[in-house]
């Protein structure tokens, strides 16, 4: 794991190659704290800052083949490079080091631009041919890995993180109004479109060829389902489930290949519970596990945590979050994140991955993934209820359904039918919709908007961030079931887009920490995809064939566990007197109106209810975090922010 950063084109324009490169490597040192390097070609630079995890004495980057004409910036793992550096071998290839890093070269030269067919990692690189004037960047298929660029004076630039290309002399920071629309809506930009105006992001499964004639970006992989009416081969569901284990058994086998320790997240659901247990059957001694505990009871799982240490026998620390943490740190977590937020979830996250650098690790196994690939979210179950809803769009006792969605809201339980109908009703006339699944969180999210200042409005022009989703979805969309595509939506969209970003890469690598995910290895994703909806949605149990092919591994109140999803205290981590200055100074109302893209008067009036008497309910809570991110963002990249930094930093 690692920082990468670079340009292709004639830098003199802009200014001193080394010095450009320097300065961005030192914007993203925090990525990779062992060593740095650049190089510098003709007409080309390339810049490395490395965490050594495989390949300790030899894997120094930037690497370039044996004569000096192919060089590479590599950031992530390639988990199957063992086999794939044996199947070159016996080809007659020769290696020098004993790194991953060189095994996508020797694959270069082998298959050229195809060569991340091959690759099974999460990993983002970028290749330069002498030979053929040519710059490749890729980024793996489920978007673990992040990579940005923008053109600026002739020069096009790319970095693992944004505050890299600002390092860029002439490059700076405005807001796409676009993009935060989409972040308000969706809970993330809609790739290749960032926070930030001109920049963009390479979505994941896509290459980038660059050379002097431009530049050409292009899907390698895409994540399909099978169409609704399809025959697929009939499959017994112990079948299914012993395939299912076989593959999660040898993804997490691969994901554990390192040079140093690897430890796992243990956050006592079902996920990192799967991914604890096999990874402690597989490794020598006590398995190191981490998780991040809560003083609010209704955040907290540090008794299931406990419970899952004591059956499998690892070595176990934690970090408690406490109150006023999460306002401590949070514009540490903005920082971190480059893009503003509607929860405050990556908080803790962040807490977490600084424990784990501090306890000697740079490596952890999580349970990310299982949600998107299994239909665990229930968002999946509240779907469904809503399909069978709209068949009897009057009932009166359907609309109970909805108590048992969500036993972890007890403000939920406690409504009437008549509020239920009301809430989760709206759009049943639209099943047809593509974004069906997603109506009720796309509206609780996007009424957060009444707070956009005039001049925001008048930029957007009516702007539907929505439509542009559908809009991308793909053409064979409309023939899969209803929960595959749901799963579409969020596997394509949300878990690049917010999940893997601002709770994963940048809340695990701001302390040189890196996440692996067997989950996310690509044969289970298509293996996953291909199973039968009612095999992983049974009625309303959750990840129904995961808990088949897995239940001998846990003790039978986790196996049996429904999900609580991943949540921290929102807006009441900054309400009370302790809460930190710069809260009411973001918040203030020239400071505000300074940023331009919120209405003053009415954030002043949430600020106010936030301080006087809490505030309930997801979207005031969304509406706040992402107000006050929002501020937070434009003072940590903007120009003549005025908002004080945190104590933290």
């Amino acid at each position: 794991m690692c920082g990468i950063a670079g340009y292709f084109g004639d830098i003199r324009k802009v200014g001193d190659a080394r010095t450009i490169l320097r300065r961005m490597n030192a914007a993203i040192g925090h990525r990779g704290p062992d060593e740095r390097d650049i190089h510098v070609g003709k007409g080309t630079g390339l810049a490395h800052t490395r965490l050594s995890i495989v390949g300790l004495s030899d894997g120094q980057q930037p690497m370039a083949n044996p004569d000096g004409t192919v060089w590479i910036s590599f950031n992530g793992e390639v988990f199957n490079y063992v086999e794939l550096r044996n199947e070159l071998i016996a080809k007659g290839r020769h290696f020098r080091t004993g790194s991953d890093t060189e095994v996508i070269l020797q694959l270069y030269d082998e298959m050229g631009i195809d060569c991340v067919d091959r690759l099974n990692g999460d990993f983002a690189f970028a290749i330069w041919d002498e030979k053929r004037q040519q710059m490749m960047l890729a980024r793996d298929r489920m978007g673990v890995r992040p990579l940005f660029h923008t053109m600026h004076k002739g020069v096009l630039f790319f970095a693992s993180e944004v505050k890299a290309l600002l390092t860029v002399p002439g490059i700076g920071a405005a807001m796409d109004p676009i993009a935060l629309d989409q972040i308000f809506t969706l809970w993330a930009p809609i790739a290749p479109r960032t926070p930030f105006k001109g920049i963009s992001e390479l979505p994941p499964a896509y290459r980038m060829m660059i050379d002097k004639r431009g530049s050409e970006v292009e899907p390698y992989w895409r994540l399909s389902f099978p169409d609704r009416d399809e025959r697929l081969p009939p499959r017994h569901e112990a079948q299914v489930a012993e395939e299912l284990r076989a593959l999660l058994e040898d993804a997490t086998r691969i994901r554990l290949r390192a040079d140093v320790p690897v430890g796992a997240y243990l956050s006592g659901g079902l996920d990192s519970s799967i991914v604890s247990a096999m990874a402690q059957r597989q490794v020598k001694d006590r398995l190191r596990t981490f998780s991040v505990t809560f003083d609010s009871p209704e955040h907290d799982e540090s008794a299931q945590q406990q419970e899952m240490v004591a059956a499998l026998g690892t070595q176990h620390s934690a970090i408690a979050c406490r109150d006023g943490d999460i306002a401590r740190i949070f514009p540490d977590v903005v920082r971190a994140t480059e893009r503003p937020v509607i929860r405050t979830a990556p908080a803790p996250l962040y807490l977490l991955s600084d424990l784990v650098r501090k306890e000697g690790f740079k490596v952890v196994l999580t349970g990310e993934g299982a949600d998107e690939v299994f239909a665990g979210y229930d968002i999946f179950k509240e779907a469904m209820v809503r399909r069978f809803c709209a068949r009897q769009p009057g009932s009166r006792i359907r609309p109970h359904l909805f108590r048992k969605l969500y036993p972890y809201l007890p403000g939920l339980k406690q409504q009437s039918p008549d509020y239920l109908a009301a809430f989760f009703g709206t759009g049943l006339d639209r099943v047809d919709d593509p974004l069906f699944s997603h109506g009720p969180r796309l509206r609780g999210t996007a009424a957060a908007k009444m707070f956009y200042s005039g001049e925001l409005r008048a930029q957007l022009q009516g702007y539907d961030a929505a439509a542009e989703l559908a809009a991308n979805l793909p053409p064979e969309f409309p023939r899969w079931h209803p929960l595959h595509q749901a799963q579409y939506l969020e596997t394509a969209f949300l878990l690049p887009g917010y999940i893997l970003s601002s709770q994963g890469d940048r809340m695990a690598m701001a302390h040189g920490v890196e996440g692996r995910f067997p989950f996310l290895d690509h044969r289970l994703v298509e293996f996953a995809a291909r199973i039968p909806a009612s095999m992983k949605l049974k009625g309303l149990t959750e990840k129904h064939i995961l808990r088949e092919a897995t239940r001998d591994l846990l003790p039978a109140s986790i196996a049996r566990r429904t999900k609580q999803p991943y949540r921290a205290p929102d807006s009441q981590s900054f309400s009370g007197e302790a809460a930190p200055a710069y809260v009411s100074a973001a918040l203030a109302p020239n400071t505000v109106a300074d940023c331009g893209l919120f209405n003053p008067r009415a954030v002043a009036k949430l600020y106010d209810k936030c301080r006087r008497q809490g505030i309930s309910g997801f979207r005031d809570n969304a509406a706040f975090i992402g107000v006050l991110s929002s501020q937070l963002w434009c003072h940590a990249f903007a120009a003549g922010g005025t908002i004080p930094a945190s104590h933290a930093a």
